[in-house]
Order: structure tokens, then sequence, then C-alpha cells
């Protein structure tokens, strides 16, 4: 049996849903009325083998898979990138990451609030050409994109300085750290930072000690004395860090506004589910640290991961319904996603697996074998989209920047290369081929493979240049530092590239060779020639994940209290107490 719904808390949503969504759109339809509305759904971390149109057999997506069948589901939809920080900036631009500096460094995301990196006011999201175009704007969610640059109330990178009329949500991410009990994503950099230099230094306290009581050597009492205050100082930032993380990063925010800090996870599906029929509703789920409401704890066939994935599925379900009622779906452009594949190596200290699943697909998030960046992605707009029609072409979530605003009648930038295509003739049958030639694959700034799909041809050929380490030796990821890196000893560099024709081998188990390819030199040369075209197009722009960008800065520290590093209130619950 599935979990009992509280009509008092479903009520009460959809009666919030349905106000909201009205509030929003009628100012937008009043300007153009056959122009569609747009709702953009992210998920964090959902791997493409979750939902049930995806193939999972024993995850409840009923909603997901109703947007499938009513609409268009692509089978080789790719992220513009493995990790959620530059994703999202290619999503929100259209443009690979690159372009905008996210990343140029072996920094793939941004950690702190206080970060002073981010999306750069220089760059157009397809919030502000809707909002040029008259739209009311809105994001609900996770931003991950920055928030300030050189003080904490210029909010240069802020959802509302890029064209969102209204933002409820976390500027930075959902992390383990941010629900107490839930462990720590920094264990190994801990380990290496603090617990190893503490081992050395007290083994050098020990050894010289003991050469002084044999006479062997003279050590002035201050050489120990620096040496306890170097590890006294060690300690003490380590205590300071596990201990003001939490509310420094993991916060809530209205607009410009903090109401909750640091972030509590009670009701927090609730409080985003009264809100979600919005231009743009990034999801926290199923980013790590897993939550769920009462509704949902338990009921799944997979743990906390699996009551995450369903109540995920739950709120769409919210957003269909209420469109119906409205009777909104038919002017309505939805869109599922996930910014990436499945974090397949989040596995707690208990051994609970708390990441998703890739399907039949290799690796994961952090990396560019098919199960980091091939994603869910699905689009429904009755009477518009053929219902029930699954598309096999390379396509891109860059795709959605020119989609979306050429549905709006905005012009695209001409200042600036845009990297998606508009995929309305591929959704509606007018071509069967996608507009994707070449895509590019990166590893934070790395160019680490090459995707051709010839116009004549059914292959889908992908060359790596390099591929990570898996460890240990045999699984599907880097299990023993969490993440995949893209540089140094964590991977291995081919030459030549690695070639994979992914529409006859999706899994990636069997790379070619001049053996079993005739033409294998061949489409390595023609892959390197567009390679090389593509890089003479990049332009030198400022690195938004550099080290002096990504460290925390106190000036840039956001609190919604004055009592030093103390940030502690929750106005979000001050309002629903007043409200009621």
């Amino acid at each position: 049996r599935g979990p009992r719904r509280r009509r008092g808390h479903g009520h009460g949503a959809a009666r919030q849903l349905r106000l909201l969504l009205l509030l929003l759109l009628c100012e937008a339809q009043g300007h153009a009325a056959p122009r569609p509305n747009f709702v953009l759904l992210m998920a964090d971390d959902l791997g493409i083998g979750d939902p049930g149109c995806y193939g999972n057999t024993t995850l409840r997506t009923p909603n997901i898979d109703r947007l499938a069948a009513e609409g268009v589901k692509l089978t080789q939809h790719l992220a513009a990138s493995p990790l959620c920080t530059p994703s999202r900036a290619a999503f929100m631009t259209g443009r690979y990451p690159i372009r905008s500096g996210n990343p140029q460094s072996f920094i793939g995301v941004f950690i702190f609030s206080a970060s002073s990196g981010g999306l750069p006011t220089s760059e157009i999201t397809f919030a502000k050409l809707l909002k040029n175009q008259g739209y009311s704007t809105a994001l609900i969610g996770k931003w991950h994109l920055g928030t300030n640059c050189h003080n904490k109330t210029d909010f240069c990178h802020h959802p509302l300085s890029h064209g969102f009329d209204y933002f409820h949500g976390i500027p930075v991410t959902n992390l383990r750290d941010c629900k107490p009990g839930e462990g720590s994503v920094f264990t190994r950099g801990i380990r290496v930072l603090v617990f190893i230099p503490l081992q050395i230094i007290a083994i050098t306290l020990l050894t010289l000690a003991v050469l002084k009581c044999l006479g062997l050597l003279h050590v002035p009492p201050v050489v120990f004395f620096c040496l306890l205050c170097l590890a006294a100082m060690i300690l003490g930032l380590l205590l300071c860090f596990l201990h003001y993380f939490r509310p420094l990063n993991c916060f809530l925010m209205r607009n410009h506004e903090i109401t909750q800090q640091p972030l509590s996870y009670d009701s927090l599906t609730q409080r985003n589910a009264g809100t979600p029929f919005l231009l743009l509703l990034s999801y926290l789920h199923v980013h790590t640290a897993l939550f769920s409401s009462p509704d949902f704890a338990g009921h799944s066939q997979h743990g906390a991961y699996g009551d995450a994935a369903e109540e995920l599925d739950w709120s769409v379900g919210q957003i269909l319904n209420v469109l119906d009622e409205l009777k909104l779906a038919n002017n309505t452009l939805v869109y599922f996603t996930s910014d990436q594949g499945a974090h397949v190596e989040e596995v707690t200290t208990k051994g609970e697996v708390h990441g998703g699943s890739n399907g039949i697909y290799k690796g994961g998030k952090a990396n560019n074998w098919e199960g980091g960046i091939r994603i869910p992605g699905i689009l429904r707009w009755p009477g518009v989209i053929q219902a029930g029609l699954v598309i096999d072409e390379p396509t891109s979530n860059m795709d959605i920047f020119p989609t979306v605003a050429k549905l709006a009648g905005s012009p695209l930038p001409e200042d600036r290369i845009i990297d998606g295509h508009d995929l309305m003739p591929l959704l509606q049958g007018k071509t069967q081929h996608s507009d994707h030639e070449f895509l590019f694959h990166y590893c934070n700034f790395y160019l680490n493979a090459v995707r051709w799909h010839p116009r004549n041809s059914t292959s889908v050929w992908k060359a790596f240049f390099f591929t990570p380490k898996f460890s240990p030796e045999g699984a599907n990821g880097c299990f023993s530092t969490h993440v995949c890196f893209c540089h140094g000893h964590f991977v291995s560099r081919h030459h030549p590239p690695l070639l994979f024709d992914v529409a006859k081998d999706p899994g990636e188990r069997t790379p070619l060779s001049p053996a079993t390819e005739p033409r294998f030199r061949e489409i390595l040369a023609v892959m390197q020639q567009a390679a090389d075209r593509h890089a003479e197009t990049l332009q030198a722009v400022p690195n938004q994940l550099s080290l002096g960008n990504v460290l925390w800065k106190p000036w840039l520290q956001m609190c919604c209290s004055s009592s030093g590093l103390s940030c502690q209130c929750d106005r979000e619950n001050q309002a629903k107490g007043a409200s009621r």
C-alpha cells in the first residue's frame, strides 16, 4: 500500500498553488494571450534510471510517467556538465558553462554562501528574456550560482539580478552537513587537512621530547610551545568549521531576505509545495541530505532515497493537477529534467545507499560517462506536442534557452554564441534529426569528451580524451573520494582517444579500435577537428570558480541577526503562525 495523503495538507497546498499561479500568470497572459506559459521542473541528482517511464520498476513515479505519456520523452537528453553549478549555468544561459567562467579551474561547484563567484551579470538568462517580454518570472528552490561580489548586499549573482521577479529558496546547495546527524561531505578533506597534520605534529613533538630527554638534541621550549599552538589552532579551526558551517551556509531566502537560518527540513516540502507553479521549480530533492515529509518517509522500497524520489513525483503531480483545474494545461509548456546524473557514491557510513540509479549507463555525477550526463528530458504541451512520442536524438539542457525564448517571442542575443538549439522542430516532427552534430563534454574546464552524430548516419560517436579512475578497482564510481576528479593521478589519459558508438553501446562497455571499426582514425580526426574549431570560439573570461572566488569571505557572509556569527532566525514559521 502506498502512503496515505493528508486531506488538509493536500487541499491547503492546492489552494495556495491556485492563488499563486493565478497571481503570477495573469500579467503574462494579459500581455499576449497566445504565448505559452512555462513550468520548468529541475530535480537535483535524479538519475535517468529512477523514473518508471525510463525503465524503473520498483520506484513509484506515476506523475512523472504521466507527464511522459502526455508529452515527449527524450532518451538522449544530456546535461552540459555532470556537476550542479556548471550544469545550471548552461541551462540558464544556453551556453557551455566554460563561456561564463563556470568553471575555469579544477574546482567545480560553490560550497560557501560567502563566495564571490557566480553567474556573471553579463550573462543573459531565459528569465531576463522572458521578463523583457512581459512575463512574470520566479524561481523556487535551489540556485547554486552565487550571491554577492564585493559586499553582502550587492546581490550581483542573485536570482533577482538575473531576471527573476521572485525568489524563494536556498542560494547554495543542499549538503549532508546541512542536516544534523547526516554526516559530512568534507570527511576526506578533514582527514587530509586536519588529522594528518595533527598526527605529524604529534609525532614531531614526541620525537623531539625523546631526543631532548636522551640529551641528543637541544630543543628550546619555544619550539614545543609553537608546535602546541599550531596544533591548537588547527583543532580550533576544525571546531569552528564544524560548528558554523551549517548556519552560515544552509539557509532559506525570500528575495533578498534571509527567512530561516539555519535551514530546517521540517515541512520543507510542504513549504515549497505551496509555491511551485512558477517559471522554474528547482527541487532540493533528491540531493543529500535526503528528506521527506511524514506522508512519504518509510514507504518506498529504496529507503530514504526512494522516499524522497516518490515525494518529488507527488509534487510533480500537484503541479499537473492544478494546471488542469485552472484550465492552463493547454497553454503551458511543462519541462521536467535533472541537473545531472545520480550520485552513485552517496553511501552512508551505515552502508545505506543515498544515491539514485543511472540505469544501464556507466558512471554518474561528476564524470562524463553516460550515467553522469544522460538525464530525464520530458516536455508536455497538449495539442502542440504529440503525446507519447519518444525521441532518441542527442539533445541538451542548453536547448531550453532558445526554445523558451522563441516561443515567448524574444529574439536571441546576437552578441554571443548560443550553443543550444530550438527543440520545437524536433518535438513537432518537422525534423527527424537533432541540430547537434557535435556536443562537447567538459569535466570542469577540461574538454573531456566529444560526441558526434553525423547527419547521414544513425551512429553517435563519443571519444574520451581521459576517463576517471574508479576506486576501488572494478567499482562504478570514485567511492574513495566521494566524487571523481578531472586532473592529475585521478584520471587515465587516452592516446588515441577512447572511442564508442553509444547508439550501439549505450553502456560504454566495449571501446572500438582499428580492428573493430575500419573508419576508426578517420572518425577521431573529424572529432578532433571539431574540438579545435570549438576551442577557437572560446574567449577569455574571469574564472568564477577560482580559489579566490570560491573561498569563504567574512565580509560577504549574510546573517539574519547582528550577534556575530550566531545566525539564528525562523521567520518562515513566524509568518505561518501569524497567518493562522
